[in-house]
Parts: structure tokens; C-alpha cells; sequence
């Protein structure tokens, strides 16, 4: 076998590779909002979540993105552990069509709607109105140019001509079980090798067309690619929360109990799948295009039953990786560390987005847990527990810039991916949230060192002056609820109103207690050292308040698609 055919299949694998990569990431820029609702909306069941994923990895030509995008919605928290795992059956089904697709470019030469889908393709990229659409197709080129190129490539090899190819494959026993266990755990390591069941799939097809390969060690083959696939979603959920790590692990449990009873049923269930496209396993010559049908057939026949086993077992499944993974017993409480975004998730950025959004809410969440300790700091009288709060303040504002800098540096990572012009515009406002964000953070280490420095002096504060700080802080804790509440929700309705509202009422305020401050140390009411102390507290959470409207504002030019 020359290196010039060698390159031309490896070339052509390439091809078919990157073609379904920029098919999904073209469908994901083009829908990708809309997919994350349907994924939301449509798994109200285990059936309308089957159907999802089915509909979703038929429409994204990849099982991969929508795990790994199903296990970023399980690690934001936007999907139960139930649905998830309903969502990933239903990919398993919708990726056999790539299989239907691939045996009918072994059928008859596919290259022939290559070009003018190209042609079309190149002009919609530069319409730019339609790019997304353009780059889609350019893709599908690729990906047909692929299938095209290896269907040649397998008739040039001759494999079945080439008889030391002959003899190896021969040196298998085709009726022992060690064969079949042989093959699969070769199907399951090449998919984890390429990252690609499509690609092991195409080898497959040229070995069995080509008659080299018997069908029962193709299809061995097959079932292998069925468990090196779910190496991809355990991978990315490594670095994420317990319960995206769960329904990875359910992806694989659900692949190697179909493995396994198909295993104990073998030769009569390839029976059963060939019969479907009426081909015979145990002939001796056969069809190269049947033969690639019946590996679709079989592929299709064993994802779908596969399901109609497990769909009932769903919550038991659930239960069973809840026992494997057990949950922390960590307090999250105050700590500012990322939860939804860590690294291995960042595999689709459209999704990417959305889980930013998320932690985003959490860091909100977290910072006016912040602002909780300082306004108890205030009244805190023992002096062991004061300094010991007031230490626990510090360290918080010191993970509050570190949190600023990882949501940023993932926002920059995802920034630098193909996002569409809307994600894009979303990711400029995050970066300015996060921003406003970590500002609040600093005002309230700036209040917590005030009220240091007034609890290290001889002075007080007056009982009315305690009254006034009180009711200002209240006031700032109410416009940071209202900042978490809009960050936390996806309604249509959302609106600056309260926040402004409640604004309006700190400024007022502050006014007038400056006002009041001035002729209260004309009149010796307290001295000039406490009155500068309770303004800067004032004066603090009104510019608080300020950073408050500034991460509302940049959430209200998101919410509609977030």
C-alpha cells in the first residue's frame, strides 16, 4: 500500500472530521439560544426528553455537543439529574443518522452535490447576512468530500486483494467471544484515540465493504465506538459539580448495559438488525453498500431498543450514580469559588455563555452575602468576634477580585471561540457585571474598615446615628436583592424600575443626612472624628447602590436570550 493512499484516508478522515465539526458549531451560532430553550422547555418527561435529544444531535450532527452541552445545563442547574439523563438516550438515537448518512455515501458517489453546495456556501458567507447558513453548508461539503474521498480511497487499497490484510483479519476466530471482545475494546480505543465515533465508524465501513472485515467484528466494532463516545462527556464533567459528573457517568452506564446485553444476545441480534436491510451475515459475498446499511441498521436498532429498555429504569439509574458519586459535604456558604464554569465544560461556546451567566449570578449572590457579614459587623460588640469577622471580610473581598479574574479569563476564552454577533454583545455586558461586581465587593471591605476604625476609637456613635446607617444598609441590601433576583431569573418582563427606585431613595437619603451631619457638629451633638466615620459609611453604600444600577443595566441588555 503506497503513502500516497495512506494520506488520502487519513486526509479523507480529516475531511469528514472537520466537516462535522463546523456543521455543529455553524447549527450551534445559528440556534444556539434557541437550543438552550428547547433543551429547558422540552424535558418536562422522560419521552419529551428523549425526543429532544434525539431532535437536538440529528440538527447538530454531533452526540458529543449535546452531552457535554446537557452536562453544562446539569452543572448550571438548569436541568435535573432525571432529565439530563433522558436527553443523553435520546442522543444516542439521534446520532445513528450520521451513519445513514455515511452508508449512503458508500452507496454511490457523493462528491457530485459537493460543489455547487460549496459554490452556494461561499456566496452566502460573503452575503454575511446568511454566513452562519453559508458555513453550514461548507461544512456539509467537507463532510460529503470526506465520505466521497474514502469510498474511492477503500476501492484503490484493494484491501480484499491484499493478502497479508487478509490473514490478519483471518487469524481471528469469527465464532470466538474473544473476537467480539477483541474488536470492541479496539472500536472503544480508537474513538477515544480521535475523538470521533464518526471517524471509527467510516474505517468500519471501508473494512466491511471492502470485504476484509467480517460483519459480526464490524459490528463489534460498533458497539466499542458506543462506549469509547462516552469518554468525552466524563472527561469534560471532571472539573464540574457532583451532578454533571453523574449524568456523565449515567451517558456511560447507559452505553455498557446496552454493550452488555447485546454481548449475551450477539449473533441473533445481528441476525435480527441485517434482516431489516435484507442482507444475509453468513453469506459469503455481499454488497458493499448493504453492508454499510446493515452497520446503520444495526447502530439505529441498538440505540433505540436500548432506550425502550432503560426509559423505565430512568429513576433507578439515577439513584444507582447518585450512590457511585457521592455529594460533598462542603458548605459552599460564602466562599468565592467558581461552580458552573470550571474548565472542562468550555467545549460549546454558545453554552460557555450561559454558563457564565450563571456563575455570574452566583458571584452576586455571594458578594451581598458579603455585604450580610458587614451590616452584623456593625452591631458586633465582643471584641475576639469582631476581629475575627472583620478577618473573614477581608479574606472574602481577596476571593472576590480572584473570582473577578477567572469569570474574566473564561470570558476572554470563550470571546476568542466562534460566538455568534448576540453572544458576543452578551459577553461584553458580563464582562462589565463582573466588573461592577467585584466594585461591590470592594465597597464593602470599604464599610467593614470604617466601622474598624470606629470600633478601635474611644467614640461611638449616637443611638440615632446607629438608626440611620441601619436603614441606609437596609436600603442598599434591598437594591442588591433586586440585582440578584433579575440575575437569577429569564423573564421577558424584567425591567430598571425597582432598582432605580430604590436608588433614588439611598440618594435622597444621603443627602439629607449630610445635610442633618453638618448641623449636628455645628451643635456639638459628636465630634468631627465620628461624624467623618458615619459619613463614609453613608457616602459608601450610596456609591454601593451605584454599582448596583450598573449591573442592571448591563444584565437588562442581555435577558432577553439568557
Amino acid at each position: 500500500m503506497s503513502i500516497w493512499i495512506i494520506l488520502k484516508l487519513l486526509g479523507s478522515l480529516a475531511l469528514l472530521m472537520f466537516g462535522m465539526k463546523s456543521m455543529s458549531d455553524s447549527l450551534q451560532k445559528m440556534a444556539g439560544p434557541q437550543l438552550r430553550h428547547v433543551l429547558g422547555a422540552m424535558t418536562t418527561n422522560r419521552f419529551t426528553g428523549v425526543l429532544t435529544g434525539m431532535l437536538v444531535t440529528a440538527s447538530v450532527q454531533s452526540s458529543t455537543a449535546t452531552t457535554v452541552m446537557t452536562v453544562s445545563f446539569v452543572n448550571a442547574g438548569l436541568l435535573t439529574l432525571a432529565q439530563a439523563i433522558s436527553v443523553i438516550m435520546g442522543a444516542n438515537i439521534g446520532t445513528t443518522l450520521t451513519a445513514w448518512i455515511m452508508s449512503a455515501g458508500f452507496s454511490f458517489d457523493i462528491t457530485n452535490c459537493v460543489y455547487p453546495a460549496f459554490l452556494l456556501g461561499i456566496v452566502l458567507i460573503y452575503l454575511k447576512k446568511y454566513r452562519f447558513i453559508g458555513d453550514f453548508l461548507f461544512g456539509l461539503s467537507f463532510l460529503l468530500l470526506g465520505l466521497g474521498t474514502l469510498r474511492m480511497t477503500g476501492v484503490e487499497m484493494q484491501l480484499g486483494e491484499n493478502q497479508a490484510v487478509l490473514n490478519f483479519f483471518s487469524s481471528f476466530s469469527p465464532d470466538s467471544f474473544l473476537t467480539t471482545i477483541t474488536f470492541l475494546l479496539l472500536g472503544g480505543v480508537l474513538t477515544f484515540c480521535v475523538q470521533s465515533s464518526a471517524a471509527v465508524m467510516a474505517i468500519t465501513m471501508i473494512l466491511c465493504s471492502t470485504g476484509v472485515l467480517p460483519i459480526y467484528q464490524g459490528i463489534a466494532l460498533v458497539l466499542g465506538e458506543n462506549i469509547g463516545t462516552t469518554v468525552t462527556s466524563n472527561l469534560a464533567a471532571l472539573s464540574a459539580n457532583t451532578q454533571a459528573r453523574r449524568a456523565a457517568l449515567a451517558h456511560m452506564f447507559f452505553n455498557v448495559f446496552g454493550v452488555v446485553w447485546v454481548l449475551i444476545i450477539f449473533k441473533p441480534f445481528i441476525n435480527f438488525a441485517c434482516g431489516l436491510v435484507g442482507l444475509d451475515p453468513a453469506a459469503s459475498s455481499q454488497s458493499p453498500a448493504r453492508l454499510s446499511f446493515a452497520l446503520a441498521a444495526f447502530h439505529t436498532a441498538f440505540n433505540v431498543i436500548n432506550t425502550a429498555i432503560l426509559i423505565g429504569f430512568i429513576p433507578l439509574i439515577e439513584r444507582v450514580v447518585c450512590w457511585v458519586i457521592k455529594s460533598k459535604n462542603e458548605s459552599e456558604e460564602e466562599d468565592f469559588t467558581l461552580r458552573y464554569i470550571q474548565g472542562g465544560i468550555i467545549r460549546t461556546p454558545e453554552i460557555a455563555v450561559l454558563q457564565a451567566q450563571r456563575e455570574i449570578g452566583q458571584y452576586g449572590e455571594r458578594t451581598q452575602n458579603m455585604f450580610g457579614l458587614v451590616r452584623n459587623l456593625l452591631d458586633e460588640t465582643d471584641n475576639d468576634k469582631f476581629d475575627k469577622a472583620f478577618e473573614h471580610i477581608k479574606k472574602l473581598e481577596d476571593r472576590s477580585d480572584k473570582m473577578e479574574m477567572e469569570i474574566a479569563r473564561y470570558l476572554e476564552d470563550v470571546s476568542n471561540s466562534h460566538l455568534s454577533d448576540d453572544s458576543k454583545a452578551k459577553v461584553r455586558s458580563m464582562m462589565r457585571m463582573i466588573s461592577e461586581i467585584e466594585s461591590v465587593g470592594d465597597s464593602c471591605y470599604n464599610l467593614a474598615r470604617t466601622i474598624k476604625h470606629r470600633h478601635s476609637g474611644k467614640e461611638d456613635f449616637t443611638e440615632e446615628q446607629y438608626d440611620n446607617v441601619r436603614k441606609m444598609m437596609a436600603l442598599t441590601d434591598d437594591a442588591l436583592t433586586e440585582m440578584n433576583s433579575m440575575m437569577n431569573i429569564e423573564r421577558e418582563d424584567l425591567t430598571i424600575d425597582r432598582t432605580a427606585e430604590i436608588e433614588t431613595q439611598i440618594n435622597t437619603m444621603r443627602n439629607n443626612l449630610k445635610d442633618k451631619n453638618v448641623s449636628d457638629v455645628d451643635n456639638k451633638v459628636y465630634s468631627y472624628r465620628i461624624s467623618t466615620m458615619y459619613i463614609d459609611l453613608i457616602s459608601e453604600c450610596e456609591r454601593l447602590a451605584d454599582y448596583v444600577l450598573n449591573v442592571v443595566e448591563a444584565r437588562l441588555m442581555i435577558h432577553k436570550d439568557v
